[in-house]
């Protein structure tokens, strides 16, 4: 757009609107205010003759509350006062002229003209005053680190503020006047009419956008909208304050990405523990399926063949290849890398499941898993992956903390409602139970009794339990065990099939 066509449209803006606030907050250059001061001179002298040395009937000394209003746009208070007291004077010096001491209609004219200015300058001060006070507060918008602007009902830019500018990249003469969607190009996190009609309604919209600076820089902001209604209920403006996030939330990717990484690393070790019994685990059902591949063969050879067996063995070899294809699924699915994942889970099969992952280590660890589970708990909302992920690496370490014992070794897991609105999950061993040295240490980073631990388990645990909504905590008696107790807010809805 070139320079002419962007003053031309400025002056069609400003032809159908007030000042807007960028015309009220720029105080005039030092060349305005003394070419106001001369043209106010020049007013006043001209209506001084005119009223000294014609013989016009009329109050021709009201004239000079245009020389007020000259004197008004120089913003300085001084001047306004200046004008009036010469305006007073020039006044009554050519009453006097041509009137001298005479009372009558010459005098009645000479107190209209006399009240007529000193009117004007109250209203000039007055007006001087609220100016003032706009620009003051325009400073202090200026002053803001935030991207701070007004846009009319129309949606076109009245004010820029400072940090928009070096922000943006537009300055305050190229943005007033241009639509500010536009100029930003803004993308908004859903339809525009519907953040609209909130924000009439309400007066305030919150909420994150992306927006695009003169370079073509993709910027998130925090955007806080709030609306200047008119007298009718109609929008005068929208103040919008902008905060730059886009390192922040650049920075909060990352740390969510990191913590992606540090999870799945976990898993993984988690998973190299469990080697013997994840191998255990698939080769039943594929023992299985050779067993009842030969049983078949048999009938098969028999003289006639056996076709109702044949049948029955067919079935339990699909049956076991099912069984095995789920175990598979199920530990692929717990080394899974993905996002987060949140979907509404009965508390019952998340166990059951995380109980399978370590059968093989709880029978090698010759250690019986006592459940009682509550029936017809209420489900919760959450990551499968990362909750199985807390289950078994519990377990896993009570397992492990009771390999020293001669026998009694058992874990007990209970789930139950601690109260309408939580879920609580409380897993036991009859270990040697919590240092007392290492209970404050025992969910740090990087803080373990193992000889090979990463330290990494107990920490991340906890993390993916408060991500939940919940709390993870642990207790213990010296030579009494380890109890972990982990609580899960309940969704109020029916039982999760």
């Amino acid at each position: 757009m070139s320079s002419e066509s962007f003053a031309d449209r400025r002056v069609s803006i400003r032809s159908r609107r007030k000042l807007s606030f960028g015309e009220i907050f720029v105080s005039p250059s030092a060349g305005k205010r003394n070419s106001c001061r001369f043209a106010a001179v020049l007013l006043a002298t001209g209506i001084f003759t005119i009223d000294t040395w014609t013989q016009l009937e009329g109050a021709v000394a009201v004239l000079y509350v245009l020389v007020i209003l000259i004197a008004m746009r120089t913003g300085r208070q001084q001047d306004i006062v200046s004008a009036a007291i010469l305006s007073l004077i020039l006044t009554l010096i050519s009453y006097l002229h041509a009137h001298g001491f005479v009372f009558g209609s010459p005098a009645f004219r000479a107190l209209v003209s006399l009240s007529a200015i000193g009117m004007a300058t109250m209203l000039a001060l007055c007006n001087q005053e609220a100016t003032q006070t706009l620009s003051d507060q325009a400073k202090l918008l200026n002053l803001s680190h935030d991207m701070i602007f007004v846009r009319n009902s129309e949606g076109l830019i009245t004010f820029w503020n400072r940090a928009a500018e070096d922000v943006y990249g537009w300055s305050s003469a190229e943005a007033i006047g241009r639509s500010a969607d536009e100029l930003l190009a803004t993308q908004y996190p859903e339809h525009r009419h519907v953040i609209e009609r909130g924000l009439l309604s309400t007066g305030r919209w919150e909420g994150e956008l992306v927006q695009f600076g003169k370079s073509g820089e993709r910027l998130m902001v925090a955007s806080r909208w709030a609306l200047q209604p008119g007298g009718q209920g109609d929008a005068l403006g929208v103040l919008e304050t902008h905060t730059d996030v886009t390192e922040r939330k650049r920075t909060q990717d990352a740390l969510h990405l990191a913590r992606l990484e540090l999870a799945h690393a976990a898993r993984v070790t988690t998973l190299g523990e469990l080697t013997a019994s994840i191998a255990h685990e698939v080769n039943q059902p594929l023992m299985a399926v050779v067993t009842n591949a030969e049983a078949c063969r048999r009938w098969l050879q028999r003289n006639p063949p056996d076709i109702q067996e044949v049948d029955t063995a067919i079935g339990r070899v699909i049956s076991e290849g099912q069984r095995a294809s789920e175990i598979v699924t199920r530990i692929r699915g717990f080394l899974n890398k993905e996002p987060t994942q949140s979907s509404q889970l009965n508390v019952a099969t998340l166990v059951g499941e995380a109980v399978l992952l370590v059968e093989r280590e709880l029978q090698h660890g010759e250690v019986e898993l006592r459940l009682a589970l509550e029936p017809n708990l209420p489900p919760i909302q959450g990551d499968k992956v990362q909750l199985q992920q807390v289950l078994v690496n519990i377990l896993v370490n009570g397992v492990q903390a009771m390999a020293g014992l001669l026998g009694g070794r058992h874990i007990s897991l209970q789930a139950f409602r601690s109260d309408a609105d939580a879920i609580a999950i409380e897993i036991s061993d009859t270990g040697p139970g919590i240092a007392e040295g290492d209970q404050e240490r025992l969910f740090d980073p990087f803080f373990t009794t193992k000889d090979h631990g990463m330290g990494m388990g107990l920490a991340i645990s906890r993390t993916l339990v408060e991500a939940h909504g919940g709390q993870l905590k642990a207790t213990s008696a010296s030579g009494c065990g380890a109890t972990f107790h982990l609580t899960l807010p309940a969704l109020n809805t029916s039982v999760a099939p």
